[in-house]
């Protein structure tokens, strides 16, 4: 195949100067390398197979000589181009990129159609449409309305064939090609290549010219990958210290399900981020509210699942946070490829949990043959600091404009008050950015501040949770670290029983502990955390729990724990240094 040098950019790909001004004005100065083999050969009518990631251009790579392709000039409007895409989302930015493009050309109408929207409306746009972009969903919808005809099309292209096919609409998308002339050229995009695509290129297709990008050239180039490495329990205050280091104007954080892409929503939008989740769960109508907001920047985190995310096409996204390891290499690639588009920088952090989750992320990063480096979660101090010197930067800039001296008054009556110059300036400081205070415990990082040579006093708690509710020793730790200010090398030894588990943490924090336990749940059940005294209550909490004992054997155990407990309180009561035996 024929390689197009991009040297001299758009202008070796002879455009129409229209569309050229169009780029220009759109800040692009270069094709990319989708753009550049895919242009000519779609141009010349050839059918193409076009295998990138999100991120790469490919949606001007098919626009563009679609563009070309209409006739403007026609006596009754019809459907030339046909646009196939799997979420409403991709349709929408599709039709706005088209739109884009033909700023100064006229008669070109493109029309987007998509579930969810009033339909009437659509029908009225329809009318006078010569390109449709829509959901195969939809369009099957207007096929059998007679709302939309395929007569006339000459152009149809299916982007993230792949992903449609996954959502099921493989019977949708292979009625509606049956339905457009066979003479029609057909362009396909997609991620991967599973026999599913081949049988549709096979049927679909004619001799189709094949169009590679590599992977590390679309994704990574651009891109700064690094991750943390913090305790289990731990990665919610890890991302939130990180979102106020860096302060991103426009993120995205990746989680693998559904419910933790909403408990994280939720977490940091208590903490103050404004924060949105986008899943599967949500409506249509939810999906456009939450997807607007972020575009226009009034909401600047999105909570997102992978399979929620795909098409989204904000060329603005500064960071990508990996809150849970993608499943695969191929998720990795298309979540960091949200930043670092079209030729701008972007960061990428995946947040992980000891060696297993660092050992899964450089193995992706292994797979696709490019670098990651590890980075320190920033501390409130740092934090702090990077905030001082901003906002020493932005009192500098009044000093320097003079806009403050309508305040000299006030000044004066304050020295004559008495109060030093210093005093004064720190008290307005103070006022100015006192509500950028972040209430956020460091993460410990020394992870073996409590290792088995250190001289740490251990005491023991029992939580009403074992073996038979399948709590394991990961469950009891995320839970303890969570909630408390402990991270998990600070927890000692675990006992796992039928109904309940005994668990070793610093004496100095075991009040605090059993405080912050209050109302915590484990494995999705409520328990109780309380202190552990000794052997004596413990044979006593089994015997409570035991189901193989009599019940007379049980009451004996209880009133043998009733005056235990009874002696154990005397003994606190008359000698309040007695220490808790552990």
């Amino acid at each position: 195949m024929k390689e197009i040098s991009m040297r001299s950019g758009f202008d070796e790909l002879m455009l129409d100067s229209r569309i050229m001004r169009a780029l220009d004005e759109m800040g692009f100065e270069q094709p990319t390398e989708i753009q550049a083999q895919s242009i000519p050969l779609i141009r010349n009518g050839a059918d193409v197979i076009g295998r990138s990631q999100t991120g790469t251009g490919k949606t001007m790579a098919f626009a563009i000589p679609a563009i070309e392709k209409i006739d403007v000039n026609e006596n009754k409007p019809t459907v030339q181009v046909l646009i196939m895409c799997p979420t409403r989302e991709l349709a929408l930015q599709c039709s706005e990129e088209i739109k884009k493009v033909t700023k100064y050309i006229h008669g070109i109408r493109p029309v987007e159609v998509y579930g969810g929207a009033p339909m009437d409306r659509q029908i009225t746009r329809l009318k006078r449409a010569n390109i449709v972009i829509g959901t195969p969903g939809r369009i099957m919808d207007h096929m059998r309305r007679r709302t939309l005809k395929l007569d006339n099309v000459k152009l149809a292209v299916l982007d993230e064939a792949d992903e449609m096919l996954s959502m099921g609409f493989k019977e949708d998308m292979e009625t509606i090609l049956r339905d457009t002339p066979d003479s029609r050229q057909t362009v396909l995009f997609s991620a991967t290549m599973p026999p599913s695509i081949m049988a549709i290129t096979e049927e679909f297709q004619h001799d189709p010219e094949i169009v590679q990008v590599s992977r590390k050239q679309v994704t990574l180039d651009n891109i700064v990958q690094s991750y943390v490495d913090v305790p289990m329990g731990r990665k919610s205050d890890a991302l939130k210290l990180l979102l106020y280091y860096y302060e991103p104007s426009l993120s995205m954080v990746f989680c693998n399900t559904k419910k933790m892409a909403d408990e994280l929503t939720e977490s940091l939008r208590k903490s103050g981020f404004n924060a949105d989740a986008l899943h599967g769960d949500l409506k249509q109508s939810q999906r456009t509210a939450v997807m607007d907001k972020f575009r226009c920047g009034s909401t600047s985190i999105l909570v997102a699942t992978d399979v929620a995310a795909r098409g989204i096409d904000v060329n603005d996204v500064e960071y990508v946070f990996n809150y849970d390891i993608p499943q695969n290499n191929e998720y990795y690639v298309h979540r960091i490829g949200r930043t670092g588009r079209i030729g701008k920088n972007g960061t990428s952090v995946t947040i992980c949990s000891g060696r297993r989750q660092v050992a899964e992320l450089t193995g992706i990063v292994r797979e696709l043959k490019c670098s990651i480096s590890e980075i320190p979660v920033p501390t409130s101090s740092d934090i702090r600091s990077r905030q001082s010197e901003k906002n020493a930067e932005s009192v500098i800039s009044v000093l320097e404009s003079d806009k403050g001296s309508s305040y000299n008054d006030m000044v004066n009556l304050l020295l004559e008050k008495g109060y030093s110059l210093f005093d004064i300036a720190s008290s307005a400081l103070q006022m100015n950015f006192r509500k950028q205070e972040i209430q956020i415990a460091d993460i410990k990082q020394e992870r073996k501040k409590y290792g088995k040579n250190a001289n740490v006093d251990f005491s023991k708690i029992i939580i009403d949770i074992g073996r038979s509710s399948r709590a394991a020793p990961n469950h009891l730790v995320a839970s303890i670290t969570e909630r408390s200010s402990l991270h998990g090398s600070d927890i000692g030894k675990i006992e796992i029983y039928d109904e309940y588990s005994v668990v070793s943490v610093p004496s100095s924090s075991i009040e605090d502990v059993i405080d912050r336990m209050y109302g915590a749940k484990v494995c999705g059940r409520p328990v109780k955390t309380r202190p552990y005294l000794d052997s004596p209550s413990r044979r006593s909490y089994n015997n409570s729990h035991s189901s193989k004992r009599s019940s007379a054997n049980k009451r004996g155990s209880d009133s043998k724990h009733s005056a235990y407990s009874s002696r154990k309180r005397s003994s606190r009561q008359t000698n309040t240094s007695t220490r808790r035996r552990g």
